[in-house]
């Protein structure tokens, strides 16, 4: 059986497997959500559209909710799956990270991966 699970798009490493809902890479500890894949395909093919877990579009001004806990670093907090997120603002930032936002836990760059139109 051919291996059909996409390698890291943080590290680049191919040891990565799926567990539940997941994909995890073993080697930096990156979790991503399976239904990412299949836009991070879409981003590849160069529409220069930014879309959610879902693969629907996202534009400025929309609300949006994460799908995953996502660690916050250098702090020890934790953005809970769940949190609406109101009035993004879509940038070109550096290692994927296209979202621009304010949350209680203050202003953050997030990816459009971990997040789903509201």
């Amino acid at each position: 059986m051919p291996h059909t699970v996409p390698a890291c798009p943080q590290c680049g490493q191919e040891n990565t497997y799926p567990d539940g809902d997941n994909y995890i890479c073993p080697d930096c500890a990156h979790e991503w959500p399976q239904a990412a894949a299949a836009s991070t395909e879409d981003e590849a093919t160069g529409d220069g559209v930014v879309r959610d877990a879902n693969g629907n579009p996202l534009q400025d001004g929309d609300a949006v909710i994460l799908v995953k806990d996502l660690k916050v670093k250098g702090s020890s907090s934790t953005l809970k799956k769940g949190t609406k997120i109101k009035g993004i603002r879509l940038v070109d930032g550096a290692d994927g990270h296209n979202v621009d936002c304010k949350t209680d836990l203050g202003s953050m760059l997030l990816k459009s991966e971990f997040l789903k139109k509201a």
